[in-house]
């Protein structure tokens, strides 16, 4: 028998028809209970769960009303909403019929019924169980993440004021349709921070398109952007819409924008100041409405200096600047980031009764993350995975050199690029030159990399 059959619960006075009914339901239910005291109901529903239920219209007390029927039946939908009731009974009739579903039953059957028309409204009832079910599980799930979702920002934790100063920037900012441009280092939660803008905006109900810029090659930017028709080049067999266009009345987050060649971010530029696209391939132009949302962790000033950037397409999309800052610059919020991963990580892994020392707090505390919020993540999921004790030490965390929290306070003195070229250099060392762990550990895309180990000579 298969281990999703239904386990069934049939009520009768008659213990011909229960007798009957078990033997039939034998290769076909899990669990048959068979009860002829519809009295013993609460208790039944109370200690188990059946997926379909069968109960005798009439009993002993009332034999031809189906009173003591319906009464039951409502007992039975009090305590459990999503139960499956099938009505029996030798005296049905359509009126009856009409009245047992309008109370909730889900199907009404007469005595003595035909085998083939009493399985198959077994099997119907314990589909709808399941359907029944699903969607309270369904339920249940929305309305916990609607409540995750109305508390403000309740996936960016910090208690830091520059954490407090970009929490007050969003809140200002989110509900207007200004161009907003996120800043900082990698693995300060940008993307988040997007997310939240999005989430307190309103255009909440509508989508979130997220774009990596550094990871689409120039020849595929106007496809992946705009869209194409088909036979606009060799692999365009069908239309195909781009992210302008599915964003179109929500949000467009393009992250590593510092990454586009000044060729794209012309056509770029082009696309945000006339709010309207053209597939590749086609002439017609498609209004868009997009609240637009960029990151980077490069100085986009310093590039219009150099002409690496378009100072009018920089104009555009930072409207208003939101700058997230490293979690070195931060430190009172990492006792609550590391309880918050190690939370997280406990419970995929298992582990419910992991704690994290007062030394290591410390360590963790005094360590310079320049892999950030990230890196810190990533720390803390290897310490619970090799850990075998339940609490876990410093010796837990295998960070960089014990020097690197004060090399990072320092860091402020250093021009933001000989830090990152250095901060590259340092991890692919620790990666044996493996470019793809490399780039995981710093969080970019393998394209990314390369374009950073070119920009530096590494």
């Amino acid at each position: 028998m298969a281990d999703n059959a239904p386990k069934v619960l049939i009520i009768d006075d008659n213990e011909d028809i229960l007798l009957a009914a078990k033997l039939l339901l034998k290769p076909y239910a899990k669990l048959t209970i068979t009860e002829k005291d519809p009295s013993n109901i609460p208790s039944l529903i109370k200690n188990s769960s059946f997926d379909v239920i069968f109960l005798d219209m009439n009993f002993t007390q009332d034999m031809t009303s189906g009173q003591e029927g319906f009464y039951w039946l409502r007992q039975i939908l009090n305590y459990d909403p999503a139960a499956i009731v099938i009505l029996i009974t030798a005296y049905g009739d359509v009126e009856m019929a009409v009245r047992a579903i309008k109370e909730g039953a889900t199907d009404f059957v007469l005595k003595p019924w035909q085998n083939e028309k009493f399985l198959a409204t077994l099997n119907s009832g314990y589909a709808l169980r399941k359907s029944k079910i699903e969607l309270l599980n369904l339920k249940s799930r929305q309305k916990q993440l609607s409540e995750d979702l109305d508390k403000k920002f309740h996936d960016i934790i910090g208690v830091s004021q520059p954490m407090q100063n970009v929490f007050n920037t969003i809140q200002k900012v989110a509900e207007t349709d200004a161009n907003v441009l996120i800043t900082g280092e990698n693995g300060t939660g940008k993307e988040l921070v997007a997310r939240a803008l999005h989430r307190n905006s309103k255009r909440t109900n509508e989508v979130f398109i997220s774009v990596d810029m550094g990871a689409i090659s120039s020849s595929l930017f106007e496809s992946e952007l705009f869209g194409h028709v088909r036979g606009a080049f060799t692999d365009a067999r069908d239309d195909r819409a781009g992210r302008f266009e599915i964003a179109s009345g929500g949000t467009l987050f393009l992250d590593e924008i510092g990454n586009l060649s000044t060729e794209l971010q012309a056509k770029l530029l082009t696309v945000i100041q006339n709010r309207e696209v053209s597939r590749v391939g086609a002439n017609k132009k498609i209004p868009i409405d997009i609240r637009l949302i960029c990151a980077t962790n490069m100085s986009l000033k310093e590039m219009v200096q150099s002409n690496e950037f378009r100072q009018d397409l920089l104009y555009r999309i930072n409207t208003v600047e939101i700058h997230i800052p490293p979690l070195r610059e931060r430190r009172e919020d990492i006792p609550l980031l590391a309880e918050h991963f190690l939370s997280m990580n406990k419970r995929k892994y298992n582990k419910p009764e992991l704690k994290l020392g007062e030394n290591t707090i410390t360590k963790l505390k005094n360590y310079g993350w320049p892999g950030n919020i990230r890196e810190l993540q990533h720390s803390i999921e290897r310490a619970v995975i090799l850990s075998d004790s339940s609490l876990l030490s410093p010796n837990d965390f295998f960070l960089s050199d014990s020097d690197t929290g004060s090399e990072m306070e320092s860091a402020e003195n250093y021009n933001l690029e000989e830090v990152e070229r250095d901060i590259i250099k340092k991890v692919l060392l620790q990666n044996d030159g493996n470019i793809t762990k490399a780039a995981k550990e710093l969080g970019l895309t393998r394209t990314s990399l390369y374009r950073r180990l070119e920009k530096y000579g590494l």
